[in-house]
């Protein structure tokens, strides 16, 4: 038994429209019925009367389905039995409300034979108590399971819906740690080059990396104001971050970016390529002794985004060996099913003849335009 309840809206509107079809299909169907039969009643009064019948279970509705969710029936425990216990007294409670609203509407309108004086009210609610018993059943266990029904789907709506908060509570935690564990050693080495090339006499140069580095920090710490953001916009952010690079390496990196202009609009997970071309950087162009290349791209594929990052260097190392690497994909991968479920993934592979491939697909989305 619920301690705390989540009472159901009574909404009066679509319960009125229910029991008032219930009651002119009722009313009409019986009084059509009898009068092609050839029978001889007050119409008028017996249209109201079976009409008007329904009143009390539509008044009792809410109360009904407010009862199954406080009191839910279980046959386990005592709980269970004093539930049911509860729901036997309310249905008597009801049942005998009915016949007696039954009882004293025939005998006001005297529908069936005008032409004799009413029966007593007494009378006819000891009929009305005994013909209306396994109606009275079958209405409160069909307004019960409804209510029980209505329950089960409003909780499952707001579980659904907490699963979906928590799941963006999940990916923009996920978002922030990423904007704080930036590599130690990018700005250790970042700065490092740019003395190299104060030492060498190259001081405008080193002016224009230190501004590089300081908006590239200023746009990678700033609050997110959303989840996503368009494709263009996460590829300046790494192609800011690959041109710093490039002042460390010089000409031991080539950067490509295949990006076709009909996908820039596309929505992706803020900062999603950012660790993945920080590994590319780390395991490929810093351990190779020869020139790299890394390759940014994308691509639509009817339904879903496909990205890539590329470098050519050393294949993927052994996993133990891999720890840091291993946790920046596993992060991507937890923020790709936070936001998107099984509708993205990420796939990490040799490619034959040298390299490493990293594929992310996401659902194609597109940012809306400017108003």
């Amino acid at each position: 038994m619920r301690t705390e309840p989540d009472a159901l809206p009574i909404r009066w509107l679509p319960i009125a429209a229910i029991w008032g079809a219930i009651g002119l299909f009722d009313a009409t169907q019986t009084v059509v019925s009898m009068r092609a039969a050839g029978m001889h009643h007050a119409w008028t009064e017996l249209f109201v009367f079976q009409l008007a019948a329904w009143v009390p279970w539509a008044l009792a509705t809410p109360l009904i389905m407010g009862f199954i969710v406080r009191y839910p029936l279980s046959l386990r425990g005592a709980g269970g039995l004093a539930a049911l216990g509860r729901h036997l007294a309310l249905w008597l409670a009801l049942g005998f409300g009915s016949a007696l609203w039954h009882a004293s509407l025939e005998s006001a309108l005297n529908p069936w034979n005008p032409m004799r004086p009413p029966v007593p009210v007494a009378r006819l609610l000891v009929a009305k108590l005994h013909d209306e018993l396994l109606s009275s059943v079958i209405l409160y266990t069909c307004i019960a399971m409804a209510g029980a029904m209505l329950d089960s789907r409003g909780r499952l709506a707001r579980e659904r819906m907490e699963s979906a908060q928590l799941a963006e509570a999940l990916a923009k935690a996920q978002l922030d740690a990423l904007r704080h564990q930036l590599e130690p050693h990018f700005l250790f080495n970042a700065l490092n080059a740019v003395s190299g090339l104060v030492r060498e006499g190259r001081g405008d140069e080193a002016v224009r990396t230190i501004a590089r580095i300081s908006d590239f920090l200023r746009r990678l710490l700033q609050e997110p104001g959303h989840q996503e953001v368009p494709l263009d916009e996460e590829l300046g952010l790494a192609a800011m971050y690959l041109e710093i690079q490039r002042v460390r390496f010089a000409d031991r990196m080539e950067v490509r970016l295949e990006i076709p202009p009909d996908v820039g609009a596309a929505l992706v997970p803020r900062l999603i390529l950012q660790p993945i071309v920080e590994n590319a950087v780390k395991h490929g162009i810093a351990r190779g002794v020869r020139p790299g290349t890394i390759a940014i791209g994308a691509r639509r594929d009817d339904a879903r985004l496909v990205l890539s990052v590329y470098n050519d260097g050393p294949p993927l190392p052994a996993p133990a060996g891999d720890a840091g690497a291993a946790i920046g994909l596993a992060n991507v991968r937890e923020r790709l099913r936070g936001l998107h479920g099984d509708a993205a993934s990420l796939e990490i592979r040799d490619v034959e003849a040298r390299g490493v491939l990293v594929s992310i697909a996401v659902p194609w989305r597109e940012a809306p335009c400017p108003t």
